[in-house]
């Protein structure tokens, strides 16, 4: 599982898609202005199914991988930049994403950190 990421200057915009297995990918609006803050979208990306899509600047993006394994390919409109990076708890019941798993994911120790959606700096 990957936490929900973004980076709070030089945003990026992504075109992601999933050349071999499957995941389930999740991108939530923390712009504070938008009609949608704080709401989301997910949807099965895989191999299979070929979908691919597009998270604007200014969405936090996360996903879990359903299958044993998963390559992952993203088009991003501007660099990753580390010193940027922020993150949202995976599970911020705020933002309420039923994510089609069983039990705790596994997580890296970095995508432990997740703040929540309340206390997330957002964009304007």
């Amino acid at each position: 599982m990957r936490r929900l990421n973004y980076q709070i200057r030089q945003p990026q915009g992504k075109l992601v898609r999933v050349v071999q297995g499957a995941v389930f990918d999740v991108a939530v609006d923390i712009r504070r202005s938008s009609p949608t803050f704080g709401r989301h979208v997910g949807l099965e990306l895989s191999a299979e199914n070929k979908r691919m899509l597009w998270i604007p600047e200014g969405f936090a993006h996360g996903f879990v991988v359903l299958s044993d394994t998963a390559e992952f390919l993203y088009k991003t409109t501007d660099y990753w930049a580390p010193e940027f990076e922020r993150s949202i708890a995976w599970n911020d019941p705020a933002i309420g994403i039923h994510w089609p798993i069983e039990g705790e994911p596994a997580l890296s120790a970095k995508d432990q950190l997740g703040t929540s959606l309340v206390d997330a700096e957002h964009f304007a």
